[in-house]
């Protein structure tokens, strides 16, 4: 009896665990790419010792970060599944969330500002993106491209921007927020990443600010960080139309880290006074706490 002979896995294009970590120097700070232990084709982006992304080459719909896969839910939510949508992505990073929704909804047109050109030769040499898909990325501040983007085109607007590890205070104010309704089809969603702790002052304003412009808004965070005792990432969404809210926290609950939803009485109860946040009073995030991603 002949001995069976085991087909070698095909190679996953871009940098190799055999090769190590790297650093390189970007327009924001220093760009760390760090080999993930438990996956033999994932690699973490640090940006001045803050994790910013995580990106499997082998699987690029495993999100491994718990605002990425809050954020995924969303994307799943966005339509029918597999059906293609057209999204604006601001902030770019390693472009996670642009090849997941690349891969989970075929055929969908997506555009990615980022303003650090630098950080994007890094991730497409390092980490690259398929040739199929339909992926345009743009050197850019995210608000100006928001302002360039045609009324009614796109299907979900994802904010994730970061200058270093905090929200850039111009876009996190009710002319922001107006900039990305406007960009919205009917139908369409705006979806933010931002952080805080302590007191949540920056996020109790932000909540107010998105429910100044759009009807539909809630907010998604580890229970921990609403109770103030530990700064970490919150999610928000806002719409013209009813949120998936059902189906929503449903797949927060299947989740394994746990996530409470914010909405209606109960968002209102959170906001404690909090109101709009215009151009005039803008401010960034909070830095994050000595150690906070030790």
């Amino acid at each position: 009896m002949g001995r069976s002979r085991t087909t070698p896995a095909p190679a996953v294009p871009g940098r190799t665990h055999t090769e190590g970590p790297l650093t390189a120097t970007v327009a924001s700070g220093t760009a760390e790419l760090r080999p993930d232990r438990d996956r033999p084709h994932a690699w973490q982006l640090v940006l001045d010792g803050a994790p910013q992304s995580l990106v499997d080459l082998a699987d690029p719909t495993h999100l491994g970060f718990e605002y990425q896969r809050r954020i995924g839910h969303l994307i799943d939510l966005a339509a029918p599944a597999r059906q293609p949508i057209s999204v604006l992505h601001l902030g770019g990073g390693a472009l996670t969330l642009a090849r997941y929704t690349a891969v989970t909804r075929p055929r969908s047109r997506q555009q990615v500002a980022e303003i650090d050109t630098a950080l994007t030769e890094l991730v497409r040499t390092e980490l690259p993106l398929d040739r199929g898909w339909q992926i345009r990325v743009r050197g850019g501040d995210a608000r100006a491209v928001l302002e360039r983007t045609p009324e009614g085109s796109t299907d979900l607007v994802i904010a994730d921007v970061f200058a270093g590890a905090r929200v850039p205070a111009h876009c996190a104010t009710v002319e922001f927020a107006r900039l990305a309704a406007r960009a919205l089809t009917a139908t369409g969603r705006y979806t933010a990443n931002i952080t805080d702790g302590g007191q949540l002052a920056f996020a109790r304003a932000q909540a107010a600010t998105l429910l100044a412009v759009f009807p539909e808004v809630c907010l998604i965070a580890d229970p921990a960080v609403l109770r103030g005792k530990r700064f970490g990432n919150l999610v928000l969404a806002a719409a013209h139309t009813p949120l998936p809210l059902t189906d929503l926290t449903r797949r927060l609950a299947a989740d394994p880290a746990q996530a409470r939803l914010l909405h209606a009485r109960d968002l209102t109860d959170f906001l404690a006074g909090a109101t709009p946040v215009p151009d005039t009073r803008a401010v960034q995030s909070p830095p994050p706490p000595p150690k906070a991603f030790g």
